[in-house]
């Protein structure tokens, strides 16, 4: 993923990427020693298979349509849902549509090396 990150107090756009959404690529928005926002882009049948956050995890579904599994079930994701997950708890994404989801991810420990 491409790393050009906010500085502190810097704006960032997280509007819906509309017709730009097809072109667009996963982007690292903001990081810090315990907290990450990236803005994750999926085609309409790209697949994340099963992994882990290392800490608590929120995901917001900006555009497009996501099918998300987890512990809790698998739920839709369409614009402007939003979903919360503890640490450790695995997870899987597929896209159904072309999307974009704004996932901000706490880091438990120091990742700077």
């Amino acid at each position: 993923m491409a790393t050009p990150k906010a500085t502190p107090g810097e704006l960032i756009d997280v509007r819906p990427l509309g017709d730009g959404l097809r072109d667009s690529k996963s982007i690292t928005l903001a990081r810090a020693d315990h907290l990450e926002v990236l803005r994750l882009v999926l085609p309409a049948g790209k697949h994340i298979p099963e992994h882990r956050a290392p800490g608590e995890i929120t995901v917001q579904c900006l555009e497009g349509a996501v099918k998300f599994g987890s512990g809790a079930g698998v739920r839709l994701m369409r614009s402007g849902d939003m979903l919360f997950l503890l640490g450790g708890e695995t997870h899987w994404l597929e896209a159904l549509e072309n999307s974009s989801l704004l996932v901000t991810l706490y880091l438990p420990h120091d990742r700077n090396n």
